[in-house]
């Protein structure tokens, strides 16, 4: 059976996030433990995440090392942001997301935009949209 891409991505990240130091593409598979994976494939994996910026890498004894550009965290809020710009309709997909997320999560976002420098981010510059109450 055949990982899919994000699966593999999720594979590889949590391999470096595992580390404290810059690793090699072997030591990347060695971690994720699949026999049927080739070297070939978690070293594509590898740069394009390089491209992304998800990964760094650094060239030690000519061999790539590489290790996670942010922590876990970071990348999940990003991959969350990427779905949401995807979105045709973004105001409709962050209302069907705080529809669906639990009253405990809720209560952590409300906690989140109340203690925001920047309550509404980049997305606060935009006009709202809807029937909402004018002042």
């Amino acid at each position: 059976m055949s990982r899919r891409r994000g699966e593999l991505e999720q594979d590889v990240m949590s391999a470096l996030w595992k580390r404290t130091e810059p690793v090699t593409a072997r030591a990347v598979l060695r971690d994720i433990g699949d026999p049927d994976l080739a070297y070939s494939t978690v070293k594509t994996v590898l740069e394009r995440l390089t491209r992304k910026q998800v990964v760094t890498r650094v060239y030690v004894e000519r061999t790539w090392h590489y290790t996670a550009a942010g922590t876990r965290d970071d990348y999940v809020a990003e991959m969350m942001m990427a779905a949401l710009e995807r979105s045709g309709d973004r105001d409709s997909a962050l209302v069907r997301f705080a529809r669906a997320v639990s009253p405990t999560d809720a209560d952590v976002l409300r906690a989140a935009l109340d203690t925001s420098p920047d309550p509404g981010g980049a997305a606060g510059d935009r006009e709202p949209t809807g029937g909402g109450a004018s002042s």
